[in-house]
């Protein structure tokens, strides 16, 4: 891509509003935005990417068509991994209905592109050589200006729950059984909440939610008429050269009324043996999927149960790393290590198949991935949870929410979590 121009602006500017608001002329476009986390990996504090020049939609032979399209042209790429590519790379079917209109891998290369780098008080903005770049242009125009602050009365709809409380605690119970008859260790077991949200904004949605609940791994992606309105907190994997970067969480607690009970909370999550358990367990999984790609004796746990701390809740997460070895493609470093361990159990496989048999909703993009792609091979994808799906052609929009099920676990309590984790989005403000 062309670089079009560097530039500063004031952090107290509304420029993510602006970039929201120029993406509503654009059938493709992808904002990810780190919101200012510390964040050691990580390479930029936003990306912005807006139209589609090239584009690959694929539900079949997906892993090998990405290559293609990456290495017939290095560009940047943006896009997603859906949790149905597990059909793909495992002997599994999911059961349930597709209400949404994601592809199972999709990529786009932008016409147009911003991006700002850790550190950095600049803005760099590319256009494709092939592109015209005066809607660019008018876009810096904006954002050195700035604007004020909009003001609305947007409310996240109401949603109702696919399955009743009850329902969740029989097929808890149910599951608990799977683990106690030796049939799996852990498993990461979800639910949805949906309605038909005819006057639904995803822009206006977004820009709430990001403000309600700024995220480390937030994104406002679009891909035709499906739109993905996400704030998580974890990394799915990230690579940068031949090093490679995974991040699973496994352990939540709520947040503190004041500093005195959060150090507490904090402290009291570091500690337990329960969350421990499901986190060793994800990182072990972590360890051998890198493993597959990696060079000799390079896989290594960086951190182990790290706490952090996250608007809603603190959360227990760990690094694990490896170096991709010269013989793997890095394409076969996702294939090898998706869907993510913390949102399948272990082992993957089994608790795959459990996932399809209990479920009574399809995950879709949900438990996918979301990032970019660099000319060189880079990338780094998000876990997309906390996440809001919203089909534009059906105004079926959804949240699914969920938490591990080990042998010490218990219903109610992994019931309350997960309406915890849907906190930023289920508490109405007054």
């Amino acid at each position: 891509m062309e670089k079009l121009a560097e530039f500063q602006f004031s952090q107290h500017t509304a420029w993510e509003q602006q970039l929201i608001n120029f993406s509503k002329q654009f059938t493709y476009s992808a904002i990810l935005l780190s919101n200012q986390y510390y964040d050691k990996y990580g390479e930029y504090e936003f990306l912005a990417a807006f139209g589609a020049y090239r584009i690959l939609q694929s539900d079949e032979n997906s892993f090998e068509k990405l290559i293609e399209f990456h290495d017939n042209r290095r560009s940047w790429l943006f896009g997603h991994f859906s949790y149905d590519l597990k059909d793909e790379i495992e002997d599994l079917q999911s059961k349930e209905e597709k209400k949404h209109a994601f592809s199972s891998l999709s990529f786009f290369e932008p016409a147009y592109l911003l991006l700002q780098e850790k550190g950095s008080n600049t803005v760099k903005a590319f256009v494709n050589e092939e592109v015209y770049d005066k809607p660019l242009s008018d876009l810096i125009d904006a954002l050195k200006k700035g604007v004020a602050e909009e003001e609305d009365d947007f409310q996240f709809p109401k949603m109702q729950a696919k399955i009743s409380k009850e329902t969740y605690l029989e097929t808890f119970e149910a599951i608990k059984g799977e683990i106690q008859y030796g049939n799996i260790y852990e498993v990461n077991f979800c639910q949805q909440f949906y309605t038909k949200a005819e006057y639904f904004d995803p822009y206006i949605a977004f820009k709430k939610l990001n403000k309600k609940s700024p995220m480390p791994f937030a994104a406002f992606y679009k891909n035709n008429s499906a739109y993905a309105i996400t704030a998580s907190p974890e990394r799915f994997l990230n690579k940068k050269g031949s090093h490679l970067i995974s991040q699973p969480i496994k352990g939540t607690i709520r947040r503190g009324k004041d500093d005195e009970e959060d150090e507490l909370l904090k402290a009291r999550l570091r500690n337990d043996l329960k969350e421990q358990t499901e986190n060793v367990m994800i990182v072990d999984l972590v360890r051998n999927d890198l493993a597959r790609t990696a060079a000799k004796a390079s896989v290594k746990v960086e951190e182990l149960f790290g706490v952090h701390t996250f608007p809603q809740v603190h959360q227990l997460i760990s690094t694990v790393s490896s170096e991709l070895s010269p013989q793997q493609h890095w394409v076969e470093a996702i294939r090898k290590t998706f869907p993510m361990g913390s949102m399948t159990g272990a082992p993957k496989i089994s608790a795959m198949k459990i996932i399809d048999r209990y479920e009574e909703s399809r995950r879709e993009l949900y438990s996918g991935a979301i990032g970019y792609i660099t000319p060189f091979g880079d990338f780094d994808f998000n876990v997309v949870i906390r996440t809001l799906l919203y089909n534009a052609n059906t105004h079926f929009l959804s949240l699914t929410v969920g938490g591990a099920i080990t042998a010490a676990a218990e219903g109610e309590k992994e019931y309350e979590e997960c309406l915890l984790k849907a906190k930023a989005i289920f508490d109405r403000e007054k």
